[in-house]
Parts: C-alpha cells; sequence; structure tokens
C-alpha cells in the first residue's frame, strides 16, 4: 500500500503472479498440463492504471485470459477488479507475454500439445473459464 492507501505497482504485479501462479500451477495440473509448472518465465509485463486500487481488507477479483499463443510463447491479458464481483469497477489491466523455459538447458522451448490446449480453452470467447 502506498501514502495514499492504494496498492502500490510491486503489490499489484504480485497479484497478478499470484493470478498467473494459480492456472498455470493449479488449473493446469487438473487439466493434464502440468507440463507448464517445470518452466516459464515472463518476457513482457505491461500494466495499466485505470483507477486506484483501494486496500480496504475486501477481496479483489483478477481475471485472466489469454490473447495469443505461438508455438513458444503465449500472452495473458488481466482485469482487476475493485471488489470480486465481474460487475466491480476495472482498476488495472495488464498483460504478460510467457514463454515456456527448459530449467535444465537454460533455453526456450515449444509447448506441448496438451499445454497448447489447456491454453486455448482461457481464450476469450472459447467458451472455457477464460475471463
Amino acid at each position: 500500500m502506498d501514502a495514499y492507501g492504494h496498492v502500490n505497482h510491486a503489490n499489484t504485479v504480485t497479484l497478478l503472479e499470484e493470478a498467473r501462479i494459480a492456472l498455470l500451477f493449479g488449473e493446469a495440473a487438473r487439466h493434464g498440463a502440468e507440463g507448464i509448472s517445470a518452466g516459464v518465465v515472463v518476457a513482457r509485463i505491461v500494466v495499466d492504471y485505470h483507477a486506484p486500487l483501494v486496500a480496504d481488507g475486501g477481496a479483489m477479483r483478477v481475471a485472466v485470459s489469454l490473447r495469443e499463443m505461438r508455438h513458444a510463447s503465449f500472452t495473458l491479458d488481466y482485469e482487476v477488479h475493485n471488489g470480486p464481483s465481474a460487475d466491480d469497477p476495472v482498476a488495472v489491466t495488464a498483460e504478460t507475454m510467457l514463454v515456456p523455459y527448459d530449467l535444465t538447458s537454460n533455453r526456450p522451448r515449444r509447448m506441448s500439445e496438451a499445454e497448447r490446449d489447456f491454453l486455448a480453452a482461457w481464450r476469450i470467447g472459447s467458451g472455457g473459464n477464460g475471463a
């Protein structure tokens, strides 16, 4: 929290990270795509602030969806709401480009078919769980 009672930038990025971990480690493993948790690095992050995130002890909603998927990278979009509902105002939008990474060889790697199938379900308009 900053001096004005708002969630500061570093903590906003941590909120995004926590949502991403829940998706790429928890949900992916439940859907047979646990390989994605073996190594993924953030190649790019963009955060846009539309209103202050208020640190009042209440819940915030972080919606995650897939924007783009390539063979060796994918981009996730985020909406951070000032409250737990999709109807609560969006205070922050963000995107991260992620690269699957082989930690043994220290190189980017291509995604498996299971990983691609899992991520595709999070594309907006896919009928999956995205957004």
